[in-house]
């Protein structure tokens, strides 16, 4: 298995914009709860390594979210079942050995603290977890109040004082006492502004070194968000999965490097990332698109590579996953290229897409057999669309293929 070398701070800051694309328009959620939960830890002069480890929790604190419905839930400032994203988020950051230290503060981040401490944790960690929920109550706090306020100077005494009322109970006393120091003055409040706060995200990222991954760490770490994407719906569940396996081993059969094999299966995984941005409802409906529907849903691919574009190292997989809807006759999207234009690895993961859509259950239809995969296949190939010698290896590894794009 190949070596990969990777700035771990950036791919974590890539999964924040995707989790971004969750809220449409409520976005740098994420970002600010890390702002304002470090700018407390700073005053309390954590070391650099805890500082780190919360900077990164906070950031990824809602990755169990990846509807749209819950999403809206967030902007509550207490809801029945809130606990259910803190276990789902802990849950896929176990799964991967770089994020699993992240997990125990992620499960408690809406834990108040009165029944946190009752929980068998460290206290630091008991700490983290809790500095995170009153950041996070901190921003929804003051997302609230921006639909009548411009200038948050103006709710400032407000939300403070939403938080003083929880001292002691959802809130530790000692980070209370320390928000209470570091929010009066007005820079705390300006920062907040997404321009400011995406500044401050940006310093700590290019405050780290990149690091040297395995393939099967580095898949992990990419797997986490897949299964984001992959949970918005129970008709997409394990797509990505079985199109990374799939575009590996065609990758095999077209005769390409081991690395360039291990590239595909990651550009696989990720290549739906973008579609977090696709309300829920879209993705689940029993019928024709309408024109502005397709057109939200068009832009997905668009947004998978400006997410993954920014992560060094990964530069090719951003480009494969971005074009998989592309055609070699120049009719696919969103930059409508031609075959001369788009690489094999892009024709690849553009075929291993469509077949695996093909043999899971849609809302309009269910799983179709292989012959019938491959007679749609064929079609596409002679109108031009998809890459026939790609097909060609399809067809002569039908069920191999189909085994592949199976769930695993």
């Amino acid at each position: 298995m190949s070596t990969f070398r990777i700035n771990l701070h950036q791919a974590i800051y890539s999964l924040s914009d995707a989790l971004d694309l969750v809220g449409v328009t409520h976005i740098h959620h994420g970002k600010r709860v890390a702002y304002i939960a470090a700018e407390c830890a700073k005053l309390a002069e954590w070391s650099p390594a805890r500082l780190d480890e919360l900077f990164q929790a906070a950031i990824l604190h809602d990755c169990g979210v990846s509807k749209t419905l819950v999403h809206a839930r967030l902007a509550q400032f207490e809801w029945e079942n809130e606990a259910e994203h803190c276990s789902r988020g802990a849950e896929l950051l176990r799964e991967c050995s770089l994020l699993s230290p992240l997990a125990g503060l992620v499960l408690h981040h809406h834990t108040h603290w009165d029944a946190l401490q009752h929980q068998s944790l460290p206290y630091n960690q008991m700490l983290a977890a809790n500095c995170i929920y009153m950041a996070d109550r901190i921003d929804i706090s003051c997302l609230t109040v921006r639909g009548s306020e411009a200038n948050l100077l103006l709710s400032k005494d407000h939300i403070r004082s939403l938080i003083f009322e929880r001292r002691g109970t959802w809130f530790a006393p000692e980070l209370v006492d320390i928000f209470m120091d570091v929010s009066q003055s007005e820079a705390f409040w300006f920062a907040l502004e997404n321009e400011h706060v995406s500044g401050y995200v940006a310093k700590w990222m290019s405050e780290s070194d990149a690091m040297d991954i395995e393939f099967q760490e580095l898949r992990n770490l990419v797997q986490v968000f897949s299964r984001i994407v992959d949970a918005k719906s129970t008709f997409t569940r394990e797509h990505s999965d079985g199109v990374a396996c799939l575009a590996h081993y065609l990758g095999e059969l077209m005769g390409l490097p081991g690395r360039t094999c291990e590239m595909l299966e990651l550009a696989g995984l990720l290549h739906d990332l973008g579609k977090l941005r696709v309300p829920d409802e879209l993705l689940e409906k029993n019928g024709k698109l309408t024109p502005q529907e397709y057109a939200d849903v068009k832009r997905h691919s668009f947004d998978t590579f400006s997410i993954l574009k920014n992560i060094h190292g990964l530069e090719e997989v951003a480009l494969w996953a971005g074009q998989h809807h592309e055609r070699v006759d120049g009719s696919g999207y969103p930059y409508h290229r031609k075959k001369g234009q788009i690489s094999l690895e892009s024709r690849i993961v553009a075929v291993a897409d469509v077949f695996q859509a093909l043999a899971q259950t849609r809302p309009y239809r269910g799983p179709m057999t292989p012959p019938d995969i491959l007679s749609i296949l064929k079609d596409e190939a002679s109108g031009g669309r998809l890459d026939g010698d790609v097909i060609a290896k399809v067809e002569a590894n039908l069920m191999a293929c189909y085994r592949a794009s199976l769930p695993h």
